[in-house]
């Protein structure tokens, strides 16, 4: 037995990464190893937890991994921790289809007691049937207790902890409202700000949490069995890392503009060579490498500073017209293009490997999860953003990508000599990502 929560809500924007941030700082400063997770394919929240608590956050996703594997990396990295806080996605029982794929669904596979975040900014006791119905609903997902967001006051929590008693749900206290708290929103998620800015709000968000949540009371309703047990039918994943014979040399790229990373995706990485990290926003050369993985980001915001570094653009260039072993995701495929056009029309010039412009100067959403095969490979990923790529007459998909209905969409994956690129963010954390290029 150990303390292992998720924490979810009743919809988007309730409070959960707030919360999520500020426990993991409340529970490091009583001198606890805290090990942090995210539900779902969302690599902007995993490094803010990383912030507030000092480890690494785990992505746990049911779409893109295969059950056995996320509760295999679940039960590795909670192996040495005190206490494991799993933020959800989205609402309790979003998914992909229903609650397939949601937070609900991973609570119940890892067996994680749930703790809600209420947003309470303009309501009170009429939370007593939300309560009763999220208690109800599913009775495999067990609703340890809910901590209330946006209180404005002690009496006004005093109505909310009326309806928890009548909905039969422990009330662990609550956040006030304040304005100091908010971060804005840009894209998906919340705003990749610096790391000191971040560390100050789970600072002050762990103090509240310390004044106004019963954390002791919350760790003694989420003592749960450890580790917990693998769904039957067990697939092996014994074999995806006997890749060669020597060990290779990976270059990845890693600053503001590139830093869309699945921490078991460089794990496995780690596994086939030696990593060796560079900055395309700083540095003039590129590392020696078998291969260079450019994972998504925001190169539009960082556009001048990249156009600016010619030398590393061409010795890139130079790589790839060689023969040399590109895999790029999103930002990292918008990097290898010709050009990239951001608001007002300002078109930069890029690395020029890959014959296709980019373009954000009127932003358009795309989102979802995809899947393919290429080279005996399947790979599953998510997608998501607001650039779009002009068409090429001499460059087209080299695989047919489907969303999780198994339905075709048309996001293109691009193949020029042994360059692999295109928008989504694949996970290969249980797969033999180099056969791609056999």
């Amino acid at each position: 037995m150990k303390p292992q929560l998720l924490i979810g809500a009743a919809t988007s924007g309730s409070g959960k990464t707030t919360f999520t941030m500020g426990l993991l700082r409340a529970l490091k400063k009583r001198g606890l190893q805290v090990q942090p997770f995210k539900c779902g394919p969302d690599y902007i929240d995993t490094q803010f937890h990383a912030i507030a608590s000092g480890r690494p956050s785990i992505n746990l996703d049911t779409w893109m991994m295969h059950h056995h594997h996320m509760q295999r990396i679940y039960n590795l990295y909670a192996e040495n921790a005190d206490v494991c806080v799993t933020e959800g996605v989205m609402g309790l029982f979003d998914g992909y289809s229903r609650d397939k794929g949601s937070a609900a669904e991973i609570a119940n596979l890892l067996n994680l007691p749930v703790v809600l975040v209420i947003n309470a900014w303009a309501a009170a006791y009429s939370v007593a049937p939300m309560l009763w119905g999220f208690k109800h609903f599913a009775q495999k997902v067990k609703i340890a207790g809910v901590i209330f967001n946006q209180v404005s006051s002690a009496s006004h929590y005093a109505f909310l902890k009326d309806a928890c008693t009548d909905a039969g749900i422990e009330a662990l206290g609550y956040i006030p409202f304040a304005d100091e708290l908010y971060i804005p929103s840009r894209h998906l998620g919340l705003t990749l700000t610096s790391k000191s800015s971040m560390n100050d709000v789970a600072e002050k968000i762990s103090i509240l949490i310390e004044k106004y949540v019963d954390i002791d009371k919350l760790i003694s309703l989420c003592q749960a069995v450890f580790p917990c047990p693998y769904t039957l039918p067990y697939v092996s994943e014994e074999g995806i890392n006997e890749v060669f014979q020597r060990k290779i040399r990976i270059a990845v790229a890693r600053d503001e503009a590139f830093c869309f990373t699945y921490h078991e995706n460089l794990k496995q990485l780690s596994k086939w060579g030696h990593i060796t990290y560079f900055s395309p926003l700083r540095d003039n050369k590129l590392p020696a490498a078998d291969l260079v993985y450019l994972p998504g980001g925001y190169p539009e915001l960082y556009v001048r500073r990249l156009h600016h570094r010619k030398e590393m653009m061409q010795q890139l260039r130079t790589y790839a017209e060689r023969g040399g072993k590109i895999f790029a995701e999103c930002g990292g495929m918008m990097y290898l293009a010709r050009t990239l056009t951001v608001k007002k029309g300002k078109i930069y010039d890029m690395a020029g490997i890959l014959p296709i412009d980019c373009t954000i100067e009127h932003p358009s959403l795309n989102l979802g999860y995809r899947e393919m095969k290429y080279k005996g490979v399947l790979l599953r990923g998510h997608e998501f953003h607001f650039s779009m790529t002009t068409s090429s007459d001499v460059l087209h998909s080299v695989a047919q990508l489907y969303d999780a209905y198994g339905s075709e969409v048309n996001t293109p994956l691009y193949r020029y000599k042994n360059v692999i690129a295109g928008y989504t963010h694949w996970y290969w954390g249980e797969t033999n990502l180099m056969q791609l290029w056999e």
